[in-house]
């Protein structure tokens, strides 16, 4: 060894999570963008607070009211309402719906597939 030794509390995170300083407060699950990068929460962090958050896998995502989504959407970012839509204007892609959710009011979660790109 060449005698440098890295503190104990830091551990080198896994290719498909990164740490994040938010925003925002975010809780567990909950979806954020990060400039490009969008990931899920694998923890609860106050604005500012650097939070664990898994950049690849499939989650169930707030989603808007009243939209239809069928299996291979694109699915959007809506940085200011903090939920996943199907529509471009001024939202970010980051993944694709991986099954079909109804249109309904009350429909207000989707499966989702994260595309780990930016």
């Amino acid at each position: 060894m060449n005698g440098f030794r890295l503190p104990t509390a830091m551990r080198a995170l896994r290719p498909d999570e990164g740490q994040f300083a938010q925003r925002n407060a975010v809780t567990s699950g909950d979806g954020l963008l990060v400039g490009s990068v969008f990931g899920v929460a694998a923890g609860t962090a106050a604005l500012s607070e650097a939070v664990e958050t898994a950049l690849v896998g499939v989650y169930d995502l707030k989603k808007v009211a009243s939209q239809a989504w069928a299996a291979g959407d694109k699915i959007y970012w809506d940085y200011t309402a903090k939920q996943t839509a199907k529509t471009p204007t001024s939202n970010t892609l980051f993944g694709v719906a991986t099954e079909a959710v109804a249109g309904g009011a009350t429909d207000l979660i989707g499966r989702v597939r994260l595309n780990g790109a930016f």
